[in-house]
């Protein structure tokens, strides 16, 4: 029987939940992984196939800080485990794990104990909307990157490949690390579709994949 595998990128999931879902409470935890849920099997009535040939939903993503540190301006102390994105990502991470055919995968966060300038603090400061003198605490943010996410995603790839355990991989993500493994996918015969979530991709993106498909509300 012809198999579909879900393969969603959290953290971009989540950032693009916010634009397409406005309507929606982005803090509601469970809310969030019913969105997900539905959104995999309207995936799965776009390519005709009955939610019967879902093989498994991916969700990676990593823990949430759980350190203090002292912020950069007014010199107090944040204990990040303590505040309510942590606490929603905890939430979150356990609605998953509750839901039929989900699959949680959770790489690490990788900190230098150093605050960085957000970006849209960074662009006020070059369009003279804001300036230096004028920064607060809440123009900072850690200096955080996620590991292990992206090789996560490529191990299961293979392995979904390799061990024919699906014809069909629909990769949620917006950036070009997942093309080794599209690849290869579509090199053993794999159809492989990413859903960006309505955000543009690269021209050149779509040589590696064999469709482009977004099921949610398309932000105006």
């Amino acid at each position: 029987m012809n198999r579909t595998a879900i393969l969603v990128d959290g953290a971009f999931f989540l950032a693009r939940y916010r634009k397409v879902y406005g309507e929606r409470d982005a803090n509601d935890a469970r809310a969030v992984a019913k969105t997900l849920f539905g959104m995999a099997l309207e995936h799965l009535k776009a390519v005709d196939r009955p939610r019967e040939q879902l093989y498994r939903i991916y969700f990676y993503d990593c823990p949430p800080l759980e350190k203090s540190f002292v912020r950069p301006i007014s010199g107090d102390s944040i204990d990040f485990g303590r505040t309510g994105a942590a606490a929603f990502r905890r939430e979150l991470h356990d609605q998953l794990r509750r839901q039929r055919k989900m699959a949680l995968r959770l790489g690490r966060l990788a900190e230098r104990g150093e605050w960085q300038l957000k970006r849209g603090a960074y662009q006020q400061l070059r369009e003279g909307n804001l300036r230096w003198d004028d920064l607060g605490d809440e123009h900072f943010e850690p200096d955080m990157r996620q590991t292990q996410v992206d090789m996560k995603i490529g191990i299961d790839i293979a392995a979904l490949t390799y061990k024919k355990l699906v014809d069909q991989i629909i990769l949620v993500a917006g950036d070009a690390d997942f093309i080794p493994a599209a690849k290869l996918a579509r090199y053993e015969g794999i159809d492989f579709i990413l859903d960006p979530m309505w955000q543009g991709i690269a021209p050149d993106l779509h040589e590696h994949i064999d469709g482009l498909q977004s099921v949610c509300p398309r932000p105006f």
